[in-house]
């Protein structure tokens, strides 16, 4: 699996997963309930990764979020 991004921010993670799943793109969230670690404070980043076959293809995607950073 390769990492595509690494965020702390819920609405960007959302909506990245929102165009990976419009593109038909198989992918997972690590790290998603570290939260129950940290205490719901959002320090610990989320990261979405893709199995490599797909890497350009999730970049793609995700290029609408990357040009709003």
């Amino acid at each position: 699996m390769i990492e595509v991004l690494r965020t702390t921010d819920a609405i960007e993670l959302s909506f990245a997963e929102h165009l990976l799943t419009s593109a038909g793109i198989d992918y997972t969230v690590a790290d998603r309930h570290m939260s129950i670690m940290e205490g719901s404070i959002g320090i610990f980043p989320r990261r979405v990764l893709v199995d490599e076959d797909w890497e350009k293809r999730a970049l793609d995607a995700l290029e609408e979020l990357f040009a709003k950073r």
